[in-house]
């Protein structure tokens, strides 16, 4: 595969930074939900380089509670694509089930799936031209009912955690063999959780797998110019892991500039929008990477079967980069933030009180002395997952090196912010300053001031509010809670970040009726 890398490179021009001009046009783009992140911020990106991004209406995509018509947003697409599209960038999830949720949640049967599928086939042939890039989760495996928020059928708030050790038994069994401990824990469990709901929810990933072999198939019949299957929240033993080991054989034969199965789901969405402008511009980003001191690359993030290094090397060939050796030449050197032991916590826990903790020096250090040697630095916060480090953060302010970054992440699971830092990483040289500053005040809004901050003190807050509703349904206290959040946010802007204009104005509400998704607004966008 180096070999074909190379050959590639020799057809292209060899880095962003030699890349004479920019191609602009209209992409059509479907993402998974109407997140926030998954939506607008991941659009907006791409139209800060000067295209023209359409999306269906945030009616027509799913939610939590409105889970989307798949047929509809077929319809949408169709309707869309004309002889002056660029590229179309597809989530799977929502042209086959309407949304990611409703991936997990559906009633629909595999014929009709798999028919939905196959429009993916007449579309290609109606636009053979049209360079088409689809990304598509593996059902997750969440560890337990509280993980999942609500987001799995109902059974799974009572028994989701005996489910997922039931099914990483299952996998642990094909892979390295179960003790004799484990075999009578296995039989209990298959004693012990409903037959219904086991079945209910391994008959839906059965036809979430075929569903990925179809995608398979197609992508080796030329219908796409890529295809991303990503592992959803997974473990090293989990039923996601083993249909993704089953997956990854079944593609076997495709190659990673064809086709790949990764970790994580969220990030897919830039890592594509990425590799469509990569490639309509003729331009391999290079990136170089390194990690904080100790465990660093090594590190296996909770939500992930796999070591960091991995997954990070897999979303830069995605987006459609090469990883290189050194920085001298890179578009993007990538600066890991992983702790020294390895760990990854969370950011509501007391590890993210702010202190310096090991490791923390060190890595800011890193970070200064790549951006005084001129390097185009971005981070990958993972250090904490659902928020960024707060003790990096006020690092990085005191030092000054916020708006000299080009770009950061910190927002959900490891693999979600390193995807998304490199997918706008690898487009921030052929972006303005003013760009740039732009996307990376997004990011502080939600990583670091909502995610690990506010979001904190608004979850022990919730109990003051008149009415019914708690963190994960807000309900009744909605209103009040989007308002206390909006007073604390800019409180936190005041004291943390420079007087960008409207930031004085920064508005906090919650689409998704929960806590856990914030929409952060500027007055001034």
């Amino acid at each position: 595969m180096v070999l074909c890398l190379c050959l590639l490179l020799a057809a292209l021009p060899v880095s962003a930074k030699e890349a004479a001009s920019q191609s602009k046009g209209r992409i059509l783009f479907v993402p998974h939900d109407n997140r926030p992140i998954s939506d607008q911020q991941t659009a907006d990106t791409v139209r800060k380089l000067g295209y023209e991004v359409i999306v269906p209406p945030a009616e027509m995509l799913g939610g939590r509670e409105k889970l989307g018509d798949p047929n509809q947003l077929w319809d949408w697409v169709e309707k869309n694509t004309d002889k002056n599209l660029k590229a179309a960038v597809l989530s799977s999830d929502s042209l086959l089930y309407g949304s990611l949720v409703n991936s997990r949640k559906h009633s629909f049967s595999k014929a009709d799936i798999l028919s939905r599928a196959d429009r993916f086939a007449d579309y290609r042939k109606k636009h053979p031209k049209l360079k088409t890039y689809v990304f598509a989760s593996i059902m997750r495996t969440p560890r337990s009912g509280e993980y999942s928020g609500t987001e799995e059928p109902d059974y799974y708030q009572s028994y989701g955690a005996d489910i997922f050790r039931y099914t990483a038994l299952a996998d642990k069994a094909e892979t390295d063999g179960l003790t004799s401990r484990e075999k009578k824990e296995y039989a209990f469990l298959t004693e012990l959780i409903p037959k219904e709901a086991l079945k209910d929810w391994m008959n839906r990933r059965s036809k979430n797998f075929a569903a990925s072999e179809a995608l398979i198939d197609l992508t080796r019949d030329k219908v796409f110019d890529y295809c991303v299957l990503g592992r959803d929240d997974n473990a090293p033993h989990s039923q996601t892991h083993m249909e993704s080991r089953k997956l990854a054989r079944h593609g076997a034969d495709l190659s990673v500039s064809q086709f790949q199965v990764m970790a994580g789901t969220d990030e897919l969405a830039i890592l594509m929008m990425t590799r469509a402008v990569n490639d309509l511009e003729s331009v391999v980003p290079f990136v170089y990477v390194r990690y904080n001191w100790g465990s660093g690359p090594n590190t296996i993030p909770s939500y992930s079967d796999e070591s960091i290094d991995k997954s990070v090397h897999s979303h830069i060939i995605a987006a459609g980069g090469l990883q290189v050796s050194s920085p001298k030449r890179a578009d993007l050197v990538l600066l890991v933030n992983t702790n020294p032991n390895g760990k990854t916590y969370e950011a509501n826990e007391i590890e993210n009180n702010g202190q310096p903790r090991e490791g923390t020096k060190y890595f800011v250090d890193l970070v200064s002395e790549a951006i005084a040697a001129n390097e185009p630095v971005g981070i990958g916060d993972i250090a904490f997952a659902n928020g960024a480090d707060n003790a990096l953060m006020e690092e990085l302010k005191q030092r000054e090196l916020l708006f000299k970054l080009r770009a950061f992440s910190g927002w959900n699971t490891a693999t979600n912010s390193t995807g998304f830092v490199l997918g706008q990483g690898m487009l921030s040289a052929r972006m303005s300053d003013a760009a740039r500053d732009q996307l990376l005040l997004t990011r502080y809004l939600d990583d670091w001031a909502y995610q690990s901050n506010v979001r904190q003190t608004m979850a022990h807050q919730l109990g003051w509010f008149r009415g019914s509703g708690f963190y994960a349904s807000l309900n009744e206290k909605k209103a009040a809670a989007e308002r206390r959040s909006t007073n604390l946010m800019r409180r936190f802007v005041e004291d943390n970040l420079p007087p960008f204009d409207g930031l004085q104005d920064v508005t906090v509400t919650f689409p998704w009726n929960r806590m856990f998704e914030a929409n952060v607004t500027i007055d001034s966008e």
